[in-house]
């Protein structure tokens, strides 16, 4: 069995916990990382849910010159913390992702990642001797995060949901297409995904020098990455599936369940949050008691890798603090 437990720490002073999942038998993995200790006001901790296809060590925490969306919200008075889901970075592997892809229905789908979650934050109030936390998620994270929520609220302070998944109208005459257990993903998959919603004759909002540090980082997320050829990580499919199920009218939450303050932040290039997209989720949080929607220009869905991840950076963090 591949070993995926042995991680690098990131910063010198993060702290990696391993700890049972809902799973019998698979263990999840977290990373954290404090600041100084600021007695004149509570500690105030932030969980990251990843999107569909990299896990925490190369989004929140991955540093583009030397500075990371963590680190910002660390300078903040945040602890920040990083969760992997099932399949991915250095949680451990479903059982399934050994075998046949076409064996198996898709992975790692927003109710079992919602259990996950719920595991990671019992373990994070615990550790900290706090009440609630916030959480951050990107892309299709916004599913477990907002099903998550909306069953614990008690749990819950704010939430901020960069380049959420909305759903869209059903099709007719079509249904969403099936997936299999799992799928490779390799560099080129992502570049070509990160590169595809920038119009034509803008200047580049990622350079390839930044790309191709992160993407070593990526294949280092799977060791057999390198085994394969083309290079590539094997990544579970449940969240493609539920994307495309959502763009065929069935989203895999209901955002009237959500009673926390909640934050829309999107690229104005993201292909996948479009104005009616965001439109159509702001107006479904009817229950949230604060709803920002957050648009931040030249940028996609890729926003926290690009040049304008300082003003995502800056936007969660006054949404966090409840700065109008």
């Amino acid at each position: 069995m591949t070993d995926y437990s042995a991680a690098t720490k990131l910063d010198p002073n993060e702290q990696h916990f391993r700890i049972p999942g809902p799973r019998d038998g698979l263990s999840l993995f977290l990373r954290f990382l404090t600041g100084s200790v600021q007695h004149d006001r509570p500690r105030r901790a932030v969980l990251y849910i990843h999107g569909a296809t990299f896990p925490s060590a190369l989004s929140i925490a991955h540093r583009f010159d030397d500075r990371s969306w963590r680190d910002a919200l660390i300078e903040a008075g945040f602890d920040v913390w990083g969760l992997d889901f099932y399949g991915f970075g250095h949680s451990d592997r479903y059982p399934e992702m050994s075998g046949p892809a076409k064996d198996h229905p898709p992975l790692c789908i927003a109710e079992d990642a919602a259990a996950q979650i719920g595991t990671a934050v019992r373990f994070i109030l615990g550790h900290q001797n706090i009440e609630k936390l916030s959480m951050v998620s990107h892309s299709w994270g916004s599913m477990p995060l907002a099903l998550f929520a909306g069953m614990h609220p008690a749990l819950v302070d704010r939430l901020v949901m960069f380049g959420p998944i909305a759903q869209r109208g059903p099709r007719r005459y079509e249904t969403a297409p099936a997936f299999p257990a799992w799928r490779i993903v390799t560099p080129e998959d992502q570049w070509n995904r990160f590169v595809e919603d920038v119009p034509p004759h803008e200047p580049p909002v990622l350079s390839r020098a930044h790309f191709e540090e992160w993407s070593q980082r990526y294949l280092d997320s799977d060791p057999e990455s390198r085994s394969r050829d083309p290079s590539g990580v094997k990544t579970p499919l449940g969240p493609f599936s539920e994307i495309m199920q959502a763009w065929h009218g069935k989203l895999a939450y209901d955002p009237a369940e959500v009673r926390s303050p909640v934050a829309i932040i999107r690229g104005e290039w993201d292909g996948l949050m479009l104005d009616d997209d965001a439109r159509w989720l702001f107006d479904a949080f009817s229950n949230a008691p604060e709803k920002r929607d957050i648009k931040i220009s030249r940028g996609t869905h890729l926003m926290h890798l690009e040049t304008m991840r300082h003003a995502l950076w800056h936007e969660t963090i006054n949404f966090l603090r409840g700065n109008t």
